[in-house]
């Protein structure tokens, strides 16, 4: 029996509340190229033997990041994952765990959360991390909204050289709850105008850095500008290695630090999912007002150690209008596995890491720059930086993609229309070896010539 529990009549009400005659301008914004114009032409049924062949034949017309020399950053970077963590994530009792919301039951989760957020309070120079969000975007946007919170005021400044998807993540999050959202072009400078653009309005300034660019920011005097003005200043890193290397966002005087941890533990996954990591000074303001949840550490009545949930702002956990977030998990997996690949470096480990990330990027740069028709602009950078090339960038990735190199992403796919068809955003790792670099030095003088 087919369960249908809305009838026609509800429906049309439905429509009628939102404003639309039918469904399908529910789909407007949907390219018209885009959209079917009949049912997808596939077989009415096939065997589980027959699937497992298409899917298979599917899965073979991809290209693995690590069949070729791969250069790809832009907010998502490859990076190696010691087998250990995939060994640990894939036992049953971290597998099939899921929100804890009878906590105390959950001592070996409520510690892993722990330990997770002790590392990346450590990582980014502040006193607090909760237990993790969605991914770096989400966690760009709750920190948005959470400074209104703080401050009471509705204008946010957000950097030009922020990763776009980002800033639109934040755009829709602050869109109904009236936020102003103000933000200075894109700008391989990365924070003209910022300090223009901040008065005493402004609830926040979000600047990224290392940027989308890979240029490298020191915050302080813009933190300073902001505080004279009573706002609060929020760093965004879409690199967590870079953490091992570079001035903490808490050593530049941030507020707010958040961004993605996908480059520790977390393969490239399509996408996703990944783990946004989000921490802030030892304010009681600020923690009141942190969303998502934090495990904290005590002792039970024979005095051993435990983990609680000490403080929980989810919707699920509290009064709907009383609650700092609506996020419904944390990408729990993800975290442990960051957790796992993070004790398995240690501090030392994680700043050796981080150097072999920015010596590869240096020889890359020397490499690509001696290249007729190449011009670096990004002259402070960690393992990521922007050339512009003598002809259109995206037309050289798709030339260096036929001679077996993925060559990065050009900053015309990030930011149409705004000129700059010719930037060409690369990025190196641990991962590429001198081989790599090799092939893609020959593949682009080839290409350019």
């Amino acid at each position: 029996m087919r369960y249908l529990p809305l009838t026609p009549a509800d429906r049309q009400d439905m429509r009628k509340t939102i404003g639309v005659n039918s469904i399908d301008e529910l789909f407007t914004d949907v390219p018209e190229a885009a959209r079917l114009k009949s049912t997808v032409d596939l077989p009415s049924h096939q065997t589980e033997l027959q699937v497992e062949r298409a899917m298979s034949k599917l899965a073979g017309e991809n290209t693995s990041a690590s069949s070729v020399p791969f250069f790809v950053g832009a907010g998502a970077y490859k990076h190696h994952v010691p087998a250990t963590v995939d060994h640990l994530i894939q036992r049953s009792e971290f597998l099939t765990a899921y929100t804890p919301y009878q906590p105390e039951i959950s001592q070996g989760t409520l510690q892993t959360l722990f330990e997770f957020q002790t590392q990346v309070a450590l990582m980014t120079g502040m006193d607090v991390a909760n237990a993790s969000m969605y991914d770096g975007s989400t966690a760009c946007a709750e920190a948005v909204l959470m400074a209104g919170r703080v401050t009471k005021r509705k204008k946010a400044v957000l950097a030009g050289s922020l990763h776009p998807h980002y800033a639109e993540t934040t755009r829709t999050s602050a869109k109904y709850l009236d936020i102003n959202i103000t933000s200075t072009d894109p700008d391989l400078d990365g924070l003209s105008g910022i300090a223009d653009a901040i008065d005493d309005e402004t609830a926040c300034v979000v600047i990224q850095t290392p940027d989308v660019f890979g240029r490298l920011h020191d915050l302080t005097e813009i933190s300073e500008k902001a505080h004279q003005h009573g706002a609060l200043v929020i760093a965004v890193f879409t690199e967590a290695v870079s953490l091992g290397l570079v001035k903490s966002p808490g050593e530049m005087g941030a507020d707010i630090a958040v961004g993605e941890g996908q480059g520790i533990g977390v393969g490239l996954n399509f996408g996703g999912p990944y783990v946004g990591l989000f921490a802030c000074k030892n304010d009681r303001n600020f923690i009141r007002n942190l969303p998502g949840r934090l495990a904290g550490e005590t002792v039970d009545a024979d005095g051993r150690r435990g983990f609680v949930l000490t403080l929980s702002t989810r919707e699920q956990h509290i009064r709907r209008d009383k609650a700092t977030s609506n996020i419904c998990t944390n990408s729990g997996l993800c975290a442990l596995a960051f957790t796992i690949h993070m004790t398995l470096l240690g501090e030392k480990g994680l700043t050796t890491l981080a150097q072999l990330n920015h010596e590869t990027a240096c020889d890359l740069v020397d490499r690509l720059s001696g290249i007729d028709g190449v011009e670096l602009l990004t002259d402070i950078f960690f393992n990521e930086f922007a050339l512009r090339l003598n002809r259109p960038a995206a037309d050289v990735v798709d030339a260096l993609v036929d001679k077996g190199v993925l060559g990065g992403v050009p900053a015309s796919r990030l930011y149409p229309g705004e000129g700059l068809d010719d930037i060409l955003i690369v990025a190196a790792t641990e991962t590429n070896t001198q081989d790599d670099l090799a092939a893609y030095e020959t593949a682009l003088r080839e290409v350019l010539s």
